[in-house]
């Protein structure tokens, strides 16, 4: 491999280490602009969580016109929730078939699993460049 091929292959990974490193600003971006949507025009109720896992939580619950509300994309922060329990969702008035979470929860819970996303995205993309460095010296000593 000669040095120009081994510099290009790294400033490749070098550019998706930082495009990983964007998807996770993106998603605490994310996550704090659905909460300031929330904030804005917040109402809170009583809902039943109809299914979740570690990803997602369904849940039912009816605003203040008697109309029974089901966020198409379920819950925001759905962690530790199990179906049948009842908790407060707090959900953005102007649209409450779209964005809701549970009450006593922010954004500031997506900071660490997108920090998660980009060490792991960046441990691989090191990793990846080290063994590119080391086939290009060994190919160079050939």
């Amino acid at each position: 491999m000669t040095t120009t091929v081994q510099r290009r292959v790294q400033i490749t990974l070098a550019a998706l280490g930082v495009v990983v490193t964007l998807i996770g600003a993106v998603i605490v971006a994310g996550a704090y602009r659905n909460d300031a949507k929330i904030d804005a025009n917040k109402a809170t109720a009583v809902a039943e969580v109809i299914s979740a896992d570690r990803l997602h939580a369904a849940v039912n619950f009816v605003t203040p016109d008697g109309v029974l509300r089901n966020p198409e994309l379920g819950l925001l922060y759905p962690t530790r929730l199990s179906t049948g329990q009842r908790i407060l969702v707090d959900y953005d008035a102007s649209d409450p078939d779209t964005l809701a979470r549970p009450a006593d929860r922010g954004a500031s819970l997506s900071i660490a699993p997108a920090l998660s996303v980009v060490g792991a995205g960046w441990i691989v993309v090191i990793v990846l460049m080290l063994g590119v460095a080391e086939v290009g010296r060994r190919t160079r000593r050939r």
